[in-house]
């Protein structure tokens, strides 16, 4: 039995928020009629075989939407007893949850601190950016709602991290998102997730959206933090991808999904029970199953699954086979591997000429910081070393001290 986790969907893709980018709210359509509420049937069975199939002490459950709030508190008071109830002698449970942070009051964020949940909050940078495209359903701005449940989570000493898309509106402003998430509100874990959203016309010529980005503009938006980052706060802020990164310069796997080599091993669990293949492929093609009806280990083991985790890595193009990046890359997600090869070759990601960008300007960081760890200094040694000038080849390749992008 592989590894794996769920990502879970108790309230489907049902959300107080309409934000424009939002690939989740049309998944609606696959339940006509449904009440979309996780019942007690489904969360009492699925918690029972999720833990009983996980190999490890320790067992995160991933809750996610839509909006997963909507469910109420009393669904997540009821899913900390099953937790309790099944867990196994010496296991750890953990609980992540993500949210627009709209309807947190000071109930929810007791309940968080108590029950010690790791809290994922949307920001997408200051008022004028984040309020582009993440509105209500009555098209009204978010930004203050969400910064008043953020402020409410640190007050009751919630952890949390402040997840980024980035999109058309804030890709240009990589410094105004990151110093306001930084300076203005205090955030110390990041994750920058860009949009490449479908275009409604379709075909060659209009691959994606207005509101996604190109593969050379989240790049840019990513170097250009990188290079503030390295020099001032190596050690005391922490930027997913870059901890991706160092990773695979350490040696190691790079630690999230959509930069491993092969897929599978984080599928998705939809209100009634329907295990998906992915959360970006919860569509009727790759319903595994319902865990009222097949255990979740099976499921997960399913050779169409298995298939599915492979095509990643052998479908792809020979362009990026023999790319210098592949062992951080893999070809990213295979959502958004939507181009073909100068050589006419499919599955080229939308995002290729970014992510070469942008490990190509890494490269001599992540090397100096991974050999820093091999000799058991910390990574943020490398500010020292910039500050003082001292490493021409670091110097080389991110500038003299003082020259950061405003």
């Amino acid at each position: 039995m592989r590894p794996f986790h769920v990502m879970l969907k108790p309230r489907g893709a049902l959300c107080d928020l309409e934000c424009a980018y939002c690939y989740y709210l049309r998944k609606e359509a696959l339940y006509p009629g449904s009440d979309f509420r996780m019942s007690d049937e489904v969360l009492e069975e699925f918690t029972r075989q999720y833990i009983e199939s996980q190999l490890t002490p320790e067992v995160v459950f991933v809750w996610q939407g839509g909006e997963p709030t909507l469910m109420g508190l009393d669904f997540y008071r009821r899913a900390v007893q099953f937790q309790t109830q099944f867990a196994k002698p010496g296991m750890r449970i953990l609980n992540t949850l993500q949210t627009n942070g709209a309807s947190l009051d000071d109930e929810w964020c007791a309940f968080f601190r108590d029950q010690g949940f790791l809290i994922g909050i949307s920001v997408d940078g200051p008022r004028h950016l984040h309020d582009a495209y993440r509105v209500d359903k009555g098209g009204r701005p978010t930004y203050e709602r969400t910064l008043r449940g953020l402020e409410l989570l640190r007050a009751h000493g919630v952890e949390f991290n402040v997840l980024t898309t980035v999109h058309a509106a804030n890709v240009a402003h990589p410094m105004e998102v990151y110093r306001h998430l930084r300076d203005d509100l205090g955030v110390t874990w990041l994750q920058f997730i860009p949009i490449v959203e479908p275009s409604p016309a379709g075909g060659p010529s209009h691959p994606v959206s207005e509101r996604s980005v190109t593969g050379r503009e989240y790049g840019d938006f990513l170097v250009t933090i990188f290079d503030e980052w390295v020099r001032e706060d190596v050690g005391t802020v922490f930027v997913q991808i870059f901890d991706v990164a160092l990773a695979a310069w350490s040696g190691h796997s790079p630690g999230l999904c959509v930069f491993e080599e092969t897929c599978g091993h984080a599928l998705a669990l939809e209100h009634n029970g329907d295990l998906y293949a992915c959360d970006h492929f919860v569509e009727p093609e790759y319903r595994l199953g319902n865990v009222l009806r097949t255990e979740l280990p099976v499921l997960a083991d399913d050779d169409r699954q298995r298939r599915f985790g492979r095509a990643k890595r052998d479908g792809l193009p020979q362009q990026c086979r023999s790319c210098e990046v592949r062992f951080v890359c893999n070809g990213g997600c295979p959502k958004n591997r939507i181009l073909e090869t100068p050589e006419g070759e499919p599955g080229l990601n939308w995002l290729c000429e970014g992510y070469l960008a942008f490990f190509r300007h890494v490269d001599p960081a992540m090397r100096f910081m991974a050999a820093a760890l091999r000799r058991r200094r910390p990574p943020s040694a490398i500010k020292e070393v910039l500050a003082a000038g001292s490493h021409p080849g670091l110097l080389e390749a991110y500038g003299p001290a003082g020259e950061v992008a405003s």
